[in-house]
């Protein structure tokens, strides 16, 4: 199966150039950000020189990545990484069947004798 996002097809390419992608994508958040490297830097709580390698595609960790974006206050791009929860239809029946399915109604009292 092939996806393409934003005319990218990621299947097609190697872990390497994924990577160097991503890296090209962060410059451009950056750029389109009016952000300089040691701007960025200093929001991410991160070396200039990080940075600097994972624009060009130079392996880092998950860690600085999301301290990037972070910086860039990007962090939303990570939903399309959520995978939602699917309900089965066996727990959506049981959830249901703990609901009540009629209400009683109130009950009348009878007033205490005179007697």
């Amino acid at each position: 199966m092939s996806y393409l996002y934003n005319n990218i097809n990621w299947y097609s390419m190697s872990d390497a150039a994924i990577i160097t992608e991503l890296g090209k994508q962060l410059k451009r958040m950056r750029i389109r950000a009016n952000i300089t490297q040691q701007e960025l830097a200093a929001k991410s709580g991160i070396f200039r020189s990080t940075i600097s390698e994972i624009e060009n595609g130079r392996v880092s960790n998950m860690l600085s990545f999301v301290q990037i974006l972070r910086g860039l206050e990007q962090l939303d791009v990570l939903g399309a990484f959520v995978v939602p929860d699917s309900i089965s239809p066996l727990m959506v029946a049981e959830q249901q069947a703990k609901y009540r399915k009629r209400a009683t109604g109130s009950r009348k009292t009878k007033p205490a004798s005179e007697w």
